[in-house]
């Protein structure tokens, strides 16, 4: 059976689990971890994810993001190959380093961040690398102890979280802890990370229930939240997928929108493609970038090949692509 396709979108709050190949170690030492984290932060900011929670196991690790100006997909890329090809040189082995494909979840944001958050950061518990919460707030390799206060990492989202919580900050954190603490009795959650259907249903004994009342809900593997949330989220990624396919059948590419970029803005095609930042063409080439990664699902590191731009800087232009698409109302398709 074919492995159904990742599901993304700017803002959606994502789970992600990667674990090492025959559960193998993917951190020999704190050098492995540090190498690691100093790569998700520079990627974290530079990619503008906002990352809330985090945690390393010797074989495996958690993230939960949510997305910004980059895919998901492609921060992942880069986190682990960079961090795969660094970690093979150090140890002097080659092969893969991690299982061929990591567990993305997008996860219903109102409803699971804290208890994400939560689940996340008890890890080192759960696995018994630390004993208990007093020696967790001192944990260097989890992001329970930023939030605390502890430890310092610029590029982990602590505010807004805290902010939940409490106003001041000192309360705030009393209240957090207080909540990671009940979190430990409650052991191993597989209402958070099994399948779609247990997780939309808060579990098999819920399950269970609505089988018997004749109850039905929509699930996805690939997705955590109630019936409603998986189904609008599946519809919107349906959309796009129809989008994507139609466009294509109708001989869309990039020399294609970019004859209906050069149109709209007055240029020539051959302009958008040449380098130089006279506004027009700034506004052209972002205004190419988004159509192309929205509409055509065309990857940003394509885009940076093309227009010889950075990674960061094809980010950037998508973001602004946008702007201008909606402020002068412009459509790729003209009506």
């Amino acid at each position: 059976m074919p492995r159904k396709s990742r599901i993304d979108a700017p803002g959606a709050l994502h789970h992600i689990i990667a674990r090492g190949i025959e559960r193998g170690k993917i951190f020999q030492d704190d050098a492995d971890r540090n190498n690691f984290l100093k790569r998700l932060g520079e990627i974290i900011q530079e990619t503008k994810t906002q990352c809330f929670a985090w945690v390393l196991i010797h074989n495996h690790f958690h993230l939960l993001l949510k997305t910004g100006l980059v895919p998901i997909a492609t921060v992942m890329r880069r986190l682990l190959t960079g961090y795969a090809v660094s970690y093979n040189r150090r140890h002097r082995r080659v092969g893969h380093l991690f299982q061929n494909r990591y567990k993305s979840i997008l996860c219903e944001e109102d409803t699971y961040l804290l208890e994400l958050i939560r689940y996340i950061h008890l890890n080192p518990i759960r696995t018994k690398i630390i004993k208990d919460i007093n020696w967790l707030d001192e944990y260097l390799y989890s992001g329970h102890s930023v939030i605390m206060g502890k430890i310092k990492r610029d590029w982990q989202d602590i505010e807004w979280i805290l902010g939940i919580f409490d106003k001041r900050v000192a309360i705030a954190r009393r209240k957090y802890r207080v909540f990671v603490q009940e979190g430990i009795s409650l052991g191993r959650r597989d209402d958070l990370t099994g399948g779609g259907l247990i997780r939309s249903s808060g579990g098999w004994t819920a399950v269970k229930a609505m089988r018997r009342a004749k109850m039905f809900q929509k699930s996805d593997e690939r997705i955590l939240g109630s019936g409603d949330f998986v189904e609008r989220v599946l519809s919107e990624a349906q959309e796009q997928m129809e989008r994507k396919y139609a466009l294509g059948a109708q001989g869309y590419d990039l020399d294609k929108i970019a004859a209906r970029v050069a149109d709209l803005m007055g240029l020539e095609a051959f302009e958008i493609w040449a380098p130089g930042r006279e506004r027009r063409r700034v506004q052209a080439r972002s205004l190419l970038c988004y159509w192309a990664v929205r509409d055509l699902g065309i990857s940003m590191a394509e885009l940076s090949r093309r227009l010889k731009l950075s990674l960061s800087g094809i980010s950037l232009a998508v973001k602004r692509g946008e702007k201008i698409a909606r402020a002068s109302r412009y459509e790729l398709i003209a009506p």
